[in-house]
């Protein structure tokens, strides 16, 4: 499998990682814990080595299931989880909490579930605003000088809060939504010159990039994609058009509409590392096949030309939770 290096960090890991909260939450009920065990190890067999989780998937639960699974493996993967939420007793999250000794709290609790001494790249998960983010940094150089952590990572963060941190603490990676229907290029320039890399979930917007979904498709009363406002049955609708253009790209090469997307962002940097989700080994198996596709100059100048004049219908997040974020 390729390898890629997030930015100057020194942190390598494979090009392609895989998103593990899917298999806990919010994309419908969690999954077979044996099931998803044998997905994680398989994925360790074709050469992914990048797991991303979270404390507030499930919650907890997605840590107990990455961190059992990949014991065995622990040597040749790594992985990253993330802090910053406050989670209540009837375990719902009751907003962000980066004290440093919650902070503190968290990652032992992390280290316990994951089962390993050390968290690869730990993140804060959104910035918080009641705390100094240089008061947070410093809080994670102490965790990296005891031991506890390797590495430094922000999620969702602005483009001055990344530098304060960074003044503290370097930032090995940046972990924002990006893909072909939700691209911010300027954060690109900021963390080229900083050195920082960048760690893109739903590279396949939620599934929708795929192909697989369109506007008669349903979700369970749990995927949290029903209430997102690109995933109104009319958004959808008015979306197809970018799917197309995958799909018409794809054409050429022999590939899918998430091999073409996919492909597209592993042009733009090579310090850009995708993070899919998925809970099934098909659709693994054929995420993989991006890093065997190469577009040409040609390709990228056509989806970048023809991607300027689809206008995505639908914004991100709903407000209030577009909000929640440092962006």
């Amino acid at each position: 499998m390729q390898k890629r290096k997030l930015g100057t960090s020194g942190l390598e890991v494979s090009a392609l990682g895989l998103g593990c909260m899917g298999m806990s939450s919010s994309y419908g009920p969690p999954k077979d814990v044996g099931e998803m065990t044998a997905l994680l190890r398989k994925a360790v067999d074709v050469g992914v080595t990048f797991f991303d989780t979270a404390e507030i998937y499930g919650p907890y639960i997605n840590e107990e299931l990455v961190g059992p699974a990949l014991a065995p493996v622990r040597d040749k993967v790594i992985i990253a989880t993330k802090f910053g939420f406050r989670i209540a007793g009837d375990d719902r999250h009751s907003g962000v909490d980066s004290r440093p000794e919650h902070i503190r709290e968290v990652v032992d609790a992390s280290l316990k579930r994951l089962k390993t001494g050390v968290i690869d790249l730990l993140y804060q998960h959104r910035v918080d605003p009641d705390v100094p983010i240089e008061d947070v940094a410093g809080t994670v150089k102490d965790l990296i000088a005891k031991g506890k952590v390797r590495y430094f990572g922000l999620s969702e963060a602005g483009l001055d809060t990344i530098r304060r941190a960074h003044a503290v603490q370097p930032v090995a990676a940046l972990q924002n939504e990006y893909s072909l229907w939700t691209r911010r290029p300027e954060i690109l320039d900021t963390l080229e010159t900083l050195g920082v890399g960048l760690v893109a979930f739903s590279p396949l917007g939620r599934g929708f990039l795929t192909g697989k979904i369109d506007a008669t498709t349903t979700f369970d009363a749990s995927d949290f994609r029903q209430n997102l406002p690109r995933f109104t049955p009319q958004a959808r609708k008015a979306n197809q058009a970018l799917v197309d253009l995958l799909a018409s790209v794809g054409a050429r090469h022999n590939a899918t509409p998430a091999q073409v997307a996919l492909a597209w962002l592993l042009a733009q940097k090579p310090w850009i590392v995708p993070i899919p989700g998925t809970t099934k080994l098909a659709r693994l198996q054929e995420n993989l096949g991006a890093l065997d596709l190469s577009l040409s100059a040609g390709d990228l100048h056509d989806i970048d030309t023809a991607a300027e004049r689809i206008e995505i219908e639908g914004t991100r997040y709903p407000e209030a939770m577009e909000k929640s974020t440092g962006l």
